[in-house]
């Protein structure tokens, strides 16, 4: 097994699979990565998005990495799509959408997407540049011509024509996002992970029922749903000012005090906090949660102190492994 996480000074990579058997090394050292997404279609490609130095790519499961375009660019999300190999779709700051369907030989900006850009998109998470920024991306693993896009303190558009048009904000959708993903092989599902709360649709991204019943705080950061049954879900979340009088933003983002807990729901039922060995509450908020195809059942949590978690059955019971991967500021992925 492979673990793959965005920490400040690089990307940090466990390998292992018994409970001592395990190695962790920082590549990528000294770029600025800002997020990472692997290919469904291939094993151990995994792609990262940077502050800078536009898209990387490694072809050996994040040993070792190349530059596939974008130099300059403020890349903030990516998508593989599912279906199509070679198309790689990436989110940028200032809000644009990019594609190259030629495994980076090429991009093209999706002209499209700036005609759905709204004067009050302006985040509030980067001062002082605040211009706003693309913080998630998905593509149907049924129907590529389905992308849907998460603007952070923005809103969440789609396309159902590969990027070529979109249709603005969508109801129910939480306005802020901060994760959004497509379940692994139903097109139907897609989540959101928002600064307001969870949001999940069951057509595509047509329409989104946003829903917090259960929760003890509803700032929201990652997101991921079992690869079987895509009605279980889940989301790391926290409540936005626990302590007012220590902090005016959200606790989620400071150590030692960030009042964290991981949640799952079934096919619409209130949220369910989950213990089963995980701390109550976490001190750290998980920045990353992760499924993989071939493990049902299982989930990883990467927290911010770098602890990494998994579960083996639906986040009933939880055992942490043994390594720490630094500090995790971003993404998860399991290979």
């Amino acid at each position: 097994m492979i673990m793959l996480a965005v920490n400040p000074r690089g990307v940090t990579r466990a390998e292992g699979g018994s409970r001592d058997a395990w190695s962790v090394t920082t590549t990528l050292q000294g770029v600025r990565v800002t997020c990472l997404a692997s290919d469904p279609r291939r094993e151990g490609v995994v792609f990262a998005g940077t502050h800078g130095d536009g898209v990387l790519r490694s072809d050996d499961a994040g040993r070792t990495w190349r530059s596939v375009g974008m130099e300059g660019r403020i890349v903030k999300a990516l998508a593989a799509d599912p279906v199509s190999v070679g198309t790689l779709y990436a989110g940028t700051k200032p809000a644009s959408v990019f594609v190259t369907r030629n495994d980076g030989a090429r991009w093209d900006e999706l002209e499209g997407f700036a005609r759905v850009r709204r004067w009050f998109w302006m985040s509030p998470a980067e001062p002082p540049d605040r211009r706003p920024y693309v913080q998630g991306l998905g593509v149907s693993p049924t129907d590529p011509d389905v992308i849907v896009a998460g603007i952070e303190f923005g809103g969440v558009v789609r396309s159902e024509d590969g990027g070529v048009t979109w249709h603005g904000h969508l109801r129910g959708a939480d306005r802020d996002c901060h994760s959004l993903t497509f379940h692994g092989s139903d097109g139907n599902w897609v989540y959101e992970a928002g600064g307001g709360g969870p949001a999940y649709s069951r057509d595509g991204g047509s329409t989104w029922r946003h829903t917090v019943e259960g929760l003890h705080g509803r700032y929201c950061w990652a997101v991921a749903a079992d690869p079987v049954r895509p009605e279980v879900w889940y989301v790391s979340a926290a409540p936005f000012m626990a302590f007012p009088h220590v902090t005016r933003t959200p606790v989620a983002h400071h150590d030692g005090i960030a009042h964290a807990a991981i949640y799952r729901s079934s096919g619409g039922a209130p949220w369910e906090r989950l213990s089963g060995g995980l701390p109550q509450p976490l001190d750290h908020m998980s920045y990353g949660l992760a499924t993989h195809p071939e493990m049902p059942g299982h989930l990883f949590a990467g927290m911010a102190n770098g602890e990494a978690w998994r579960s083996r059955d639906h986040g009933e019971t939880w055992e942490q492994l043994p390594f720490t991967m630094g500090r995790i500021s971003r993404t998860l992925v399991v290979l």
